[in-house]
């Protein structure tokens, strides 16, 4: 690494970009532990002294001129020292809760002061200031993902008058500016780079710029929802709403301005940036790879903005923020299962199309590779044996799991819970009918078993008809009386329900499903449940 750092100093004197006698900079003396624990106590000592100050100051830091001076004060010290060459390290770790303080105060300020998009954006601007008059490469990334999310609130609008106005597209356009603004900052270092005078205020910019981008690429992966699996078992809250409404939302001048539209460009252009960095990809071999990612991006309007950051961090050399762009990118690809406007049949023969896209160019290419003797034989040997040894372990996990089902279906004692249906059909996802069983309301929401590996195991009690009453949530240890059982719970939406909160039935046949009154379960003595058909007010079996 450091051979190649002075190969590029030196290319960088020859070209004029730095002095001749520029030197690489001498590595940290300080081992990260030492610095870790200074942290720590610095910021154990800090905490309580700031504390004694807010209370010696009263009223008079919320007051008037108040939390203006107390946040200038605050942040020239921290800056000062921030900026020194040679400091303690306890006194350097001091001016990082100083400077969260003086922000902390200056936004008060402000936010009472003045309009909310005024304030943040004048925040956003100090952020951009102090990370230009500092020298802390971390420091910088911080105040650059803390100047984006400042800038995106300023930024997002109630209505626009290119898109629909709703609000749910406010978010959307602020980000998608917040990004344009990044790409502009690239551009601008990229002329500093050009003049070597400038040159430490491209690395200032570059800092900055990753923060940026990292709180970019977090806003458009949490608009666009919860991602597969993660949103059945914690559900997508306000953020799946938003991103929900987000995607069905049309422009009012015809599909040319959709959102989806825009993201599809914006997927385009990604793909031209990455053709033009490497002419590998100019074939005509690879054009289907940019028609799928053109269609993911139109049916999915962040993933546009997303696969762009990912393609100019890539062929920039940009490999962590392109990392973190591709997880971005995965997390907005998998959140195309929770898109509910789309009907199912549609979501899936647009993921086979693209599975199947793919498919065909992986093969083209270890077709290619076949006239390397080598490739071809490694192949053999390895992928080969890893395609049999996949496909063996998904069959054996399905039948295994087949296997279960029947064997409960065939033992577990059958029990009654009493529903209460729900919005008896979806237009979008064929006809199915919402099942709410009667679970203790203790348990529905608890947010602190959600987080636990274990599922949540209740009580309940079943009558001479066999009707069950869950009653309570169980505990270890605590033994069941005679007539009791345990029945475990399934988490899904951010709460705990009874096996599922769905009965899905042909098209058609609303009218007979309609009647359903209880569900049938199978259990057995582990507390596992298996829905396996729905009864009437007198427990006969509704047949489908």
């Amino acid at each position: 690494m450091s051979d190649r750092l002075d190969l590029v100093l030196g290319r960088a004197a020859a070209a004029g970009l730095l002095p001749a006698s520029a030197v690489r900079p001498a590595p940290e003396t300080r081992p990260w532990p030492v610095v870790l624990l200074t942290a720590l106590g610095a910021w154990l000592a800090a905490i309580p002294l700031l504390i004694v100050v807010g209370l010696l100051l009263g009223d008079w830091i919320s007051r008037g001129s108040g939390p203006y001076l107390v946040g200038a004060l605050m942040l020239g010290g921290a800056v000062v020292v921030l900026r020194a060459r040679e400091v303690p390290p306890f006194f350097e770790q001091l001016a990082v809760p100083a400077l969260l303080v003086a922000g902390g105060s200056l936004g008060f300020g402000l936010f009472r002061d003045l309009p909310d998009r005024g304030a943040a954006m004048l925040l956003a601007a100090l952020a951009l200031a102090v990370a230009l008059a500092i020298a802390r490469p971390w420091l910088r990334v911080l105040l650059g993902a803390a100047a984006a999310g400042l800038l995106v609130s300023a930024l997002t609008p109630k209505g626009s008058f290119i898109f629909s106005h709703h609000e749910v597209v406010g978010p959307w356009f602020g980000l998608h500016a917040v990004l344009a603004l990044w790409l502009a900052a690239l551009g601008l270092q990229r002329l500093a780079l050009e003049d070597g005078a400038r040159a430490q205020t491209a690395a200032a910019v570059e800092s900055f710029a990753a923060g940026w981008l990292l709180t970019t690429l977090s806003g458009l992966a949490a608009l666009s929802g919860m991602t597969f699996l993660l949103g059945g078992s914690f559900g997508g809250g306000l953020v799946a709403e938003v991103a929900r409404e987000l995607t069905t939302q049309q422009a009012p001048h015809g599909p040319l301005l959709s959102t989806g539209t825009w993201s599809a460009l914006l997927a385009l252009l990604a793909c031209g940036l990455g053709a033009r960095a490497w002419p590998g990809l100019r074939q005509h071999t690879y054009l289907p790879l940019a028609v799928v990612l053109v269609v993911l991006a139109w049916f999915l309007p962040t993933l546009g903005a997303v696969l762009l950051a990912l393609s100019l961090a890539v062929t920039t050399q940009r490999y962590r923020q392109a990392v973190a762009a591709g997880l971005a990118a995965a997390w907005i690809a998998g959140s195309f299962y929770y898109q509910l406007h789309w009907p199912l049949a549609t979501k899936a023969l647009v993921l086979t199309a693209c599975g199947a896209v793919l498919g065909v160019l992986a093969w083209s290419a270890h077709a290619r590779d076949q006239r390397d003797a080598r490739v071809a034989v490694a192949f053999a040997r390895g992928p080969a044996w890893l395609l049999v040894l996949s496909a063996l372990a998904t069959l054996t996990v399905a039948n295994v799991d087949i296997w279960q089902k029947e064997a409960l279906i065939a033992h577990g004692q059958p029990v009654f819970v009493e529903l209460a249906p729900v919005d008896p059909r979806s237009l979008m996802q064929g006809d199915y009918m919402r099942l709410n069983f009667r679970v203790p309301g203790e348990v529905v929401r608890d947010a602190e078993t959600l987080l636990t590996p274990k599922r949540l195991r209740v009580v309940g009690r079943r009558d001479a008809r066999g009707v069950a009453t869950l009653l309570r949530k169980h505990h270890e240890g605590i033994a069941l009386v005679a007539d009791e059982f345990l029945v475990e719970l399934t988490p899904k939406d951010g709460r705990w329900i009874l096996v599922t909160d769905a009965w899905f039935f042909k098209e058609g046949e609303a009218q007979r499903w309609e009647t359903a009154k209880f569900g049938e379960f199978r259990i057995d003595a582990d507390g596992r449940a298996l829905l396996v058909g729905l009864s009437d007010a007198n427990l006969r079996a509704i047949q489908p």
